[in-house]
């Protein structure tokens, strides 16, 4: 199971009808953050008439908001939200700070413009994939410690470190989907002394494939 973000944040501005739609990306954690965001923006762009924005967050995009910040309803958070969606990002608050030109757009003219800031800024992100690892521990004999780390690196597991006493402990994140395999891994080259003790899970970034 994974989700994709940003690595870091974009940012991009276009112009409509001589009004500025300035759009940040920001990657975070949880609601409180996203909100942070968002009144950062006002402060520092203290003189546009409106910041519409919409966040996502959580590995399966459980949580869902948008503002449309004066603007007409449905005009601005709800397509900002929609681009998002549509992108299948998470953990990521989009803010677009918009300096009116003076030329009315209309409903339609105003959701495209929204939308279209926060597919510039999108376009102008690095994303990434964020998989979930299982933190494990596996205790071997000091002559096999040298060929198990090497199959399991070679299957996508991560060898974060091994300590040396009287044997070789290795400490490794296992891709969740490949538990099974690093699990035949241990047991066939140990002929079946040794077993991977699971020590918890976390969240890393990974390039995303294809």
């Amino acid at each position: 199971m994974g989700y994709r973000t940003i690595a870091s944040q974009g940012e991009a501005e276009i112009e409509v009808s001589r009004s500025r739609f300035l759009c940040q990306l920001v990657r975070v954690e949880d609601e409180m953050t996203a909100r942070s965001v968002i009144e950062g923006a006002r402060r520092e762009f203290y003189d546009a008439r409106h910041h519409c924005s919409a966040f996502i967050l959580g590995p399966e995009s459980r949580i869902e908001r948008s503002n449309d910040d004066g603007e007409p309803p449905g005009t601005g958070g709800a397509p900002m939200l929609e681009v998002l969606r549509g992108a299948g990002v998470s953990d990521i608050v989009a803010v677009v700070t918009r300096w009116f030109g003076g030329t009315l757009l209309g409903t339609g003219g105003l959701a495209r413009a929204y939308s279209d800031a926060v597919r510039a800024a999108l376009a102008d992100s690095h994303l990434v994939e964020r998989v979930q690892q299982e933190l494990c521990d596996v205790t071997v004999d000091l002559a096999a410690a040298g060929r198990l780390e090497h199959e399991l690196r070679s299957r996508g597991t991560k060898v974060m470190n091994i300590e040396y006493t009287d044997v070789a402990t290795l400490s490794l994140a296992v891709p969740s989907v490949a538990m099974p395999i690093a699990q035949e891994i241990v047991a066939e080259l140990t002929e079946g002394s040794a077993a991977l003790f699971h020590r918890g899970r976390q969240w890393v970034d990974a390039p995303i494939s294809g």
